[in-house]
């Protein structure tokens, strides 16, 4: 391996991203293995696989992003990479390197849920989720990619994860819609990967999403309010069902999401899209009080009217059916609300590290 300053790295595109400083495999070496290709690999979810893959030994990785946000390249320091690929070279570079390649995880994507540029979701969502798709049918690749809670809506119409019930979902903002509309093209393909899944994540916390801003987890802001002032403001409710702080989400925490998505790639069996939370909704309230405990401090807690801009499209309850990935031979149990938070506190954010 090689250790190389973030002035010398040699990408397949020529850039130098601002803010990496990594190991990277020397070209001799990674042209001699198979590789696995992690697309969003600077993003949370993404570097944090790239974390998990290295810790079993997979070193021979290719790294796919825009890495344009020195905030959020410093997510790939210290991790043992292959290659960086900007995203608008990855097709040329695949088609070019595919026979190296043995696995694909599509975790990149726009994940803004107030966006209103529907092009946006269009082009990075949707156009280049198909891509990535067609070139793994081409190639014989399978396929991990990123779906979302997001496209169950207000839950009216469940959290089934069923093939069948995934064409009446609705959901409520331009992100959601994006997400959806893949799954519903992924489903009446013709062609597919030998294995392939998508995974609809629901409300994932953990490490490594501090650059995420307003998008980062509840988890995250309610630990850095707390740092501040010493107490915190959670949205009330504008919906008579919900006390204020009674809303319900399916919390997960990045370390089962992980777990979950090298399961799925040794496996390789059982294709199809797949729920993936804890199974069990907690409120705001409960998130609360676990993040005050674990930062040592008696909870002090605030109600603050929901923005305007996501009111009508707030999710008051979320809650994955977990059967369909139970019944894959999954059995692994997930972190509890009260582990999960405790590790991610006093593990990561109390001491300033990344995954």
């Amino acid at each position: 391996m090689l250790c190389i300053s973030s002035g010398e790295v040699d990408t397949y595109s020529g850039i130098s991203p601002v803010g990496i400083s990594l190991f990277l495999n020397t070209l001799a070496s990674y042209r001699n293995q198979t590789m696995i290709v992690v697309t969003g690999a600077a993003g949370f979810i993404g570097s944090c696989l790239v974390r998990k893959l290295n810790d079993a030994g997979y070193n021979d990785i290719a790294a796919v992003d825009d890495f344009s946000k020195h905030n959020k390249n410093l997510n790939l320091n210290g991790k043992m990479l292959s290659a960086l690929i900007h995203r608008d070279d990855f097709f040329k570079w695949l088609k070019e390197n595919q026979k190296m390649v043995q696995f694909v995880f599509h975790l990149g994507a726009r994940t803004d849920t107030t966006e209103s540029d529907t092009l946006i979701f269009e082009k990075l969502n949707l156009s280049y989720s198909k891509e990535i798709w067609k070139a793994c049918v081409e190639y014989g690749l399978p396929l991990v990619y990123a779906s979302s809670a997001a496209t169950y809506g207000s839950g009216e119409n469940g959290y089934d994860d069923g093939h069948s019930h995934i064409p009446s979902l609705k959901p409520l903002n331009p992100y959601g819609v994006s997400k959806q509309e893949f799954d519903k093209w992924v489903l009446v393909q013709e062609r597919t990967p030998y294995f392939w899944a998508g995974l609809k994540f629901f409300n994932v916390y953990g490490p490594s999403e501090s650059h995420k801003g307003r998008m980062a987890s509840v988890v995250y802001h309610a630990y850095k309010q707390i740092m501040a002032k010493a107490e915190l403001d959670l949205f009330r409710s504008h919906n008579p069902a919900y006390r204020d702080g009674e809303q319900k989400r399916d919390f997960i925490y990045v370390k089962d999401v992980l777990d979950v998505c090298v399961f799925l790639m040794l496996k390789r069996k059982g294709s199809g899209i797949y729920n993936l939370g804890t199974g069990r909704a907690r409120t705001f309230l409960d998130l609360a009080k676990i993040t005050f405990a674990s930062m040592g401090l008696d909870p002090k807690i605030n109600f603050i009217d929901t923005p305007a801009d996501i009111r009508d499209k707030y999710q008051y309850f979320t809650e994955a059916r977990m059967d369909k990935l139970r019944g894959s031979g999954y059995d692994n149990p997930f972190f509890s609300l009260e582990e999960g938070i405790r590790d991610y506190v006093q593990n990561y954010l109390l001491l300033g590290r990344w995954m």
